[in-house]
């Protein structure tokens, strides 16, 4: 008897859902000769992963039954060429604007971005809005946490993973972008880079503190 092992369960189940749009659990394992219990197991590693999520939906008396699909670092997980297509497009930029000009340009999509962001996290205590943050990261691709500074009223963002870190290797200017998504982002704060991976340190750092 083979026994499969977590990472081609993984990946079939992420192809699965990614030809299919949606599945239960049950319909998974149906596909893959596995029991419901242990597809679900599978399901839940992914989810932790950020790679899969869940929505209930009713089918008629008793509990609801979760359909799964694909996050957007889910779909990530399959190539799709949009790497080569920014940095195709920021090399085109580079030789035909000004450097001024494409800086702006840049700017004006931190702070597009900067406003969507303002209105998925609320305007609840900075802690709930970073862990609010977190969680948009995570399903863009990020792998980033939070945590309060000992001793001062102000916190660490730290993203370990960037989903653009190809493209800022190639063209740094986007990490100036990143830092003024975040102070745009958080206007009502004090935002400062700590930590940068282009400067070989293990992580993109942000120390966030509410201005007085």
């Amino acid at each position: 008897m083979t026994i499969s092992t977590p990472a081609p369960t993984h990946e079939a189940a992420l192809t699965l859902l990614l030809r299919q749009g949606e599945a239960s659990a049950a319909e998974l394992a149906e596909q893959l000769e596995l029991s419901v219990q242990v597809m679900r197991r599978h399901l839940r590693s992914l989810e932790e992963k950020g790679f899969v999520e869940a929505s209930p939906q009713a089918l008629g008396p008793g509990r609801p039954s979760n359909r799964w699909r694909l996050t957007a670092a889910g779909r990530g997980r399959f190539p799709d060429g949009s790497e080569h297509f920014a940095l195709g497009l920021l090399q085109s930029m580079s030789q035909a604007l000004p450097p001024d000009q494409v800086k702006a340009l840049l700017r004006n999509q931190a702070e597009l971005l900067a406003n969507s962001y303002r209105q998925q996290l609320g305007n609840g205590p900075l802690g709930e809005r970073l862990e609010k943050l977190v969680e948009l990261r995570r399903k863009e691709g990020y792998v980033a946490d939070c945590q309060a500074e000992p001793g001062s009223n102000a916190w660490m963002l730290q993203e370990y993973h960037c989903s653009v870190s190809r493209v800022a290797e190639a063209f740094p200017v986007i990490c100036d972008q990143e830092l003024q998504l975040m102070r745009h982002t958080f206007s009502d704060c004090t935002v400062d880079r700590v930590h940068w991976k282009l400067a070989g340190q293990h992580a993109c750092g942000f120390r966030i503190c509410p201005q007085a």
